[in-house]
């Protein structure tokens, strides 16, 4: 009897985050690798290099056409280039059209915005980057300050490091308490900042609404409906 190998895809465009990306990749990657019947890959409108924004490129494996049905779809944020890609038709298209048929729908930090962008989080409870939760009620979703946030088959999860928490809930929903625990001990995910977890009463909310809203002004300076949409 022949098990259906379950594609995972994570979407590529230009000038995203790199660890929003790599981490929750290496996570689920390791389903493959421990014989289970799932298969990571990327994907982008084309495979040739893009840009991140660190001093670093990335190839997606498949192009939107090649991973039409994947079962489930991770969307990575970032800064400028996120809030740029909110305009991108063909990235909205292809999370329109594909989200429908995933049995799971994720995205990391800013990553959500694309997806709420794309008419998919109206109604639902989701989270982002700290500093840019505020803008989630612009399309119709309710912000929730949590590490991740699930509603329905949509996972979010907050900034960047965030993702690899989701992963790791979504090994635990796909193969089991043990098959995660096994996975993170893999990966030695076992975070002990040198300053210790963050104290959220001293976090200036305001500073990062004028540091999101300088990326939204450098993202969408050329797209003045959906630049008004975020900042009015």
């Amino acid at each position: 009897m022949t098990t259906e190998v379950r594609t995972i895809a994570f979407v590529l465009y230009p000038g995203l985050t790199p660890l929003d990306l790599v981490g929750p990749l290496q996570v689920l990657t390791s389903l493959t690798q421990l014989g289970l019947p799932y298969r990571t890959i990327t994907v982008s409108a084309t495979k040739n290099p893009l840009p991140t924004d660190l001093p670093l490129n990335l190839s997606a494996t498949h192009t939107y056409a090649e991973a039409p049905a994947p079962y489930a779809l991770l969307v990575p944020g970032g800064g400028g280039p996120t809030f740029r890609a909110m305009a991108d038709e063909a990235l909205l298209d292809y999370l329109r059209t594909t989200s429908p048929q995933t049995e799971l729908t994720l995205s990391v930090c800013t990553g959500s915005l694309l997806l709420a962008a794309a008419g998919l989080l109206e109604g639902r409870n989701a989270t982002t980057h700290w500093a840019c939760r505020h803008l989630l009620p612009r399309f119709g979703a309710t912000p929730v300050a949590e590490r991740w946030v699930t509603d329905g088959k949509f996972i979010t999860a907050a900034g960047v490091a965030a993702g690899i928490d989701a992963a790791l809930h979504v090994v635990q929903v796909l193969a089991g308490p043990e098959v995660a625990r096994g996975v993170q001990t893999g990966i030695e995910y076992d975070p002990r900042p040198p300053l210790g977890g963050i104290d959220w009463s001293t976090v200036d909310f305001e500073q990062g609404k004028q540091w999101s809203k300088a990326m939204i002004q450098e993202g969408l300076s050329y797209h003045p409906a959906l630049l008004a949409k975020l900042l009015g």
